[in-house]
């Protein structure tokens, strides 16, 4: 069987919509550890909560590459 419409691109358009949210999420986590207003970042935002959103981000990066895409008709 052949593929009719091979698609230039290794991904669908779902996952590289994915592949967005989770730079958004890791820009955030970034942007949250900048916030820290403790010296050196050895605050809450700095250790705790900046790198759990950066985390998030890189497990919605690793779904998005793993998520199969939709068959189109």
């Amino acid at each position: 069987m052949e593929n009719k419409n091979p698609s230039p691109f290794a991904f669908g358009k779902r996952n590289y919509q994915i592949m967005l949210l989770g730079l958004l999420v890791m820009a955030i986590g970034f942007i949250i550890m900048a916030l820290d207003s403790q010296p050196y970042g050895y605050g809450f935002l700095g250790l705790t909560l900046g790198p759990i959103v950066l985390v998030i981000g890189f497990i919605i990066q690793f779904f998005a590459i793993l998520a199969k895409p939709r068959k189109s008709n």
